[in-house]
């Protein structure tokens, strides 16, 4: 697969976009623990909030190996066609349009998955992009509305009209949000119905379950999202099992801390205090998860770690509890 100047050997293994998760120290661990690319948490096409800490955060892609992507969201040509003009002068190797967020306020101002109920107004979103940058442009989409309402073929065949450079398709409409299991039989029929490259993305949580997407979809590579939380590697092991490498195993609990402490001190230096304290707070839940420890301990642990109110009490206790937890195991 090519995406402009960038190679991926089949099958690509992406990090997803996730709005509060992938953001750029997120994004720098999974890379460097083995994933393809990272795509951006996404940002709005209205280039007049762009000042706001939120979306200066997300605009920032210091360090970041390349290709650098970012998703932009919008439904307005001009605007999303500026947007991504000015995020290509910040170094965006490729551009996404979000087509598949299924959040109520998102899609009550009719963009992310919203608009596949607009399929010319797609088309002018995409063409006016791919009219303006010189980068790949890319798509991320769902299946439809709803079940009586999929269209992801159509929506699919307009965006290889327009240039699109690949699709990536959640198998899941806007109705389903994150309910249900996803539906790869569709992510199939968009795969024979364009002939641009297409990632299929939803429940892949293991190699295992990614070869079998991959012989279920003939897709050209996978894109990993909730189940990379509190396990930034597994996108890297999923390459790694897919590209028939030795696949690195799930680090044991001094590398595990390790890790763990590097992701917390970027969300600290990124966000600063007390911003990256309540950040963090969040991937140390899920961190906690993926230990193996029963509910009592887990519960116990959590609470002591979301009650710390600076950034170096946060890290004393983290090291404090997988430290022992470390111990226990051996």
């Amino acid at each position: 697969m090519q995406l402009g100047a960038h190679h991926f050997p089949d099958p690509a293994v992406f990090l997803a976009p996730m709005a509060g998760v992938s953001d750029r120290p997120f994004r720098l661990l999974a890379r460097r623990l083995g994933a393809s690319a990272a795509v951006s948490e996404m940002v709005t096409s209205d280039t007049r909030l762009w000042s706001s800490d939120k979306s200066r955060h997300r605009l920032d892609h210091r360090q970041e190996p390349r290709p650098r992507i970012v998703q932009l969201l919008g439904n307005e040509p001009d605007a999303l066609a500026a947007a991504a003009q000015e995020n290509v002068l910040r170094g965006a190797d490729v551009i996404d349009l979000n087509l598949g967020c299924p959040a109520k306020k998102v899609c009550s101002k009719a963009a992310g998955s919203a608009l596949l109920g607009e399929p010319e107004r797609v088309r002018d979103l995409l063409q006016a992009l791919t009219a303006t940058v010189d980068v790949p442009v890319t798509l991320k989409m769902r299946l439809g509305l709803d079940r009586e309402r999929i269209n992801a073929e159509t929506i699919a065949a307009i965006a290889q009209d327009c240039g699109i450079a690949m699709l990536t398709v959640h198998g899941r409409t806007r109705a389903d949000g994150y309910r249900g299991q996803a539906d790869y039989a569709a992510i199939a029929r968009v795969v024979r119905a364009v002939s641009i490259p297409v990632l299929a993305n939803g429940d892949i949580t293991s190699p295992e379950q990614a070869r079998r997407v991959l012989e279920t979809t003939g897709a050209a590579g996978v894109m990993i999202g909730r189940a990379a939380q509190g396990q930034p590697w597994l996108p890297g092991q999923i390459r790694a099992a897919l590209a028939g490498e030795p696949v690195p195993p799930a680090p044991d609990p001094a590398a595990r801390l390790a890790l763990i402490e590097e992701h917390i001190r970027g969300l600290h230096a990124q966000y600063g205090e007390p911003q990256g304290v309540r950040i963090a707070r969040k991937h140390l839940g899920w961190y906690l998860l993926g230990l193996g420890l029963d509910e009592a301990r887990t519960r116990a642990a959590r609470a002591e770690l979301l009650a710390a109110p600076t950034a170096s009490e946060q890290l004393r206790r983290l090291r404090a509890n997988l430290t022992g937890i470390a111990s226990e195991a051996a």
